[in-house]
């Protein structure tokens, strides 16, 4: 499964914000990465710079390579409705995503290797496929036997954001995706309409 396996701090730091989740190491370095840093003088970007740079943000933030990225903007562009706010949440719908927003995983990567692991099921079903899109209504869940997972348990543990979007049942430990999200219910600091401009070339 390719994905990204780099310096997360640094990217965080070159987009100036904790796009990977809370960061500490950021948190104390918040400013560009460079011999110069924040010193560094640096020129007008150009329209195409500020574009380029908002999809490598999203691709970043969704965990998503450049391939898959791409496959999901054709996707949303032969969509009814407007491409930008089709491609966040064709993003939103993915199952490690999902696993994610619910708090059963505290990362987009840790949720990927949850998935990918065998621990979540979809409508009963084993799936180990991250990029699964789930459709409204569906129920996902923590295997039975993964129930007890130390991992799992610190995570939901920890669990703060609640969305109105997605319903959770810390009993059972199962949740139900109600509804594929309104962008006004993405919290991600994201400028979809650059992507598109980007992608429109």
């Amino acid at each position: 499964m390719a994905r990204y396996t780099g310096p997360k701090t640094k990217i965080a730091r070159k987009f100036g914000e904790a796009i990977f989740g809370e960061d500490k190491s950021f948190e104390k370095r918040n400013f560009p990465p460079g011999q110069h840093g924040a010193n560094r003088r640096r020129g007008k970007k150009s329209e195409y710079s500020i574009q380029l740079a908002e999809k490598q943000k999203a691709k970043y933030t969704y965990g998503i390579l450049e391939r898959q990225f791409s496959n999901l903007f054709k996707k949303a562009s032969s969509s009814k409705g407007i491409t930008g706010e089709i491609l966040l949440q064709l993003c939103e719908s993915r199952l490690d995503n999902v696993v994610y927003r619910m708090g059963i995983a505290p990362s987009r990567s840790a949720a990927r290797q949850l998935v990918s692991h065998r621990h979540i099921t979809v409508n009963g079903e084993l799936v180990n496929i991250p990029s699964f899109s789930l459709n409204a209504g569906d129920i996902v869940a923590v295997r039975e036997k993964s129930k007890s997972l130390l991992a799992i348990e610190n995570s939901l543990a920890n669990r703060s954001d609640v969305y109105e979007w997605i319903s959770w049942n810390s009993d059972t430990k199962q949740g139900n995706f109600v509804s594929v999200p309104e962008r006004l219910q993405i919290p991600e600091n994201i400028k979809e309409q650059l992507i598109v401009e980007l992608y429109s070339k």
